[in-house]
């Protein structure tokens, strides 16, 4: 009942201001009751695992890169564990109005209830994943720090550990220390947790009251100048050749091209969310050269800024835009400069490599999921 009291204590806190970070549940207290929805279409409650030897409540997210690379190793302690009669429980703590688009750029994936079952499919699992984001009750009450966040209870539900489950941090596979593997035998032999708590490094805990901060980044975005340049076929290949040497999408479209309009807002979340890597993006459109005025204000609408991350990347190849119009008299020489495969239907997207090798193309409107995947696995690529 204290914690639940806590709890509440914190979100009234943050209506009026930011609050403080919940502190972390002391060893030796009981687990705080939960009843939270799951990907599977159920609503899971403490309950429901009474007959489990011990408990452990993953506090992770889709987005974090700690999170995503101990994503196998979550599974594969479930798998191990379940037989022993171990339950173990992953739980989104993440409120997605807390993160900026900027904080997303390290996966496929948003922290949204909805998100969590395709990101839950591409690792595999099979372990529960439940959804705290909403109220984020039993983030609080336990103190969750970071994703991702340990929490082991005993047999009698009183905490025996929390912190980090091994030191692996960003690093996916084996691991040679798992602080949590140790944590569930000890419990599961009737011993005390040899080290029963350590720091929990990852990301932080995107709370709900971070929505101001985001709202602050949003109106910053927004009020970034947008321009367009006029696109000649040396440029073209200087934009295909990538001398900056970051992967590099490349879209082209035109304001009269309905799938086109229809993806631009994904390509620039896409593009605010890679922007603090080793990522740009280019816009070329296919209007006639007339309509610059109209070009420059759907991109305006649509907030095609630059980010100052890419900067110096237009700026070492001699630039001074992201967005260009095709200004040549013949579009199949622009297509030769930078997709010979383009047939010239629109909307039209390439990823390059800092080489200027295409790693991936799509002719139509973007599966933006996929396309994300594609950015993600090219920066993995990078040395």
């Amino acid at each position: 009942m204290k914690s639940l009291l806590l709890t509440f204590a914190f979100a009234a806190t943050a209506l009026a201001a930011d609050p403080p970070t919940p502190p972390v549940l002391p060893i030796g207290s009981p687990v705080p009751d939960f009843s939270l929805p799951g990907i599977d279409g159920k609503t899971h409650k403490l309950a429901d695992f009474s007959t489990a030897k011990a408990l452990c409540l993953i506090f992770t997210c889709n987005h974090c890169p700690d999170a995503i690379a101990a994503a196998g190793r979550m599974q594969e302690i479930h798998e191990d564990y379940q037989k022993k009669g171990v339950a173990v429980v992953a739980i989104n703590s993440s409120n997605p109005a807390g993160l900026r688009p900027d904080e997303l750029g390290y996966g496929a994936f948003g922290d949204s209830f909805e998100e969590m079952t395709p990101f839950a499919k591409d690792y595999g699992w099979t372990l529960p994943y439940l959804y705290d984001g909403e109220t984020q009750a039993l983030s609080m009450a336990c103190g969750a720090q970071s994703t991702p966040h340990v929490f082991v209870f005993g047999a009698d539900r009183k905490l025996a550990y929390t912190g980090r489950m091994d030191d692996a941090a960003r690093k996916s596979g084996p691991v040679e220390k798992s602080y949590l593997r140790d944590a569930l035998d000890a419990v599961l032999a009737g011993k005390p947790v040899a080290t029963p708590t350590t720091r929990s490094f990852g990301c932080s805990t995107k709370w709900a009251w971070k929505k101001d901060q985001v709202a602050a980044d949003q109106k910053a975005w927004e009020a970034k100048p947008v321009t367009v340049g006029k696109l000649d076929v040396e440029t073209a290949k200087k934009l295909r050749a990538n001398a900056a040497g970051n992967i590099r999408l490349i879209n082209f479209w035109s304001t009269t091209c309905g799938p086109c309009v229809a993806e631009f807002p994904e390509l620039i979340d896409t593009y605010r969310r890679f922007q603090n890597r080793s990522f740009d993006m280019v816009t070329i459109s296919l209007d006639p050269v007339s309509d610059e005025a109209k070009v420059l204000k759907f991109l305006e609408k649509q907030h095609a800024a630059l980010s100052k991350r890419t900067e110096p990347a237009v700026a070492k190849e001699g630039r001074a835009a992201n967005n260009y119009l095709f200004a040549g008299e013949n579009p199949d020489l622009l297509a030769e400069a930078i997709d010979a495969e383009w047939t010239g239907a629109q909307p039209h997207t390439v990823l390059l490599s800092p080489k200027g090798e295409i790693l991936w193309r799509h002719n139509g409107q973007i599966e933006v999921v996929e396309l994300r995947r594609q950015i993600v696995k090219a920066l993995e690529g990078l040395p």
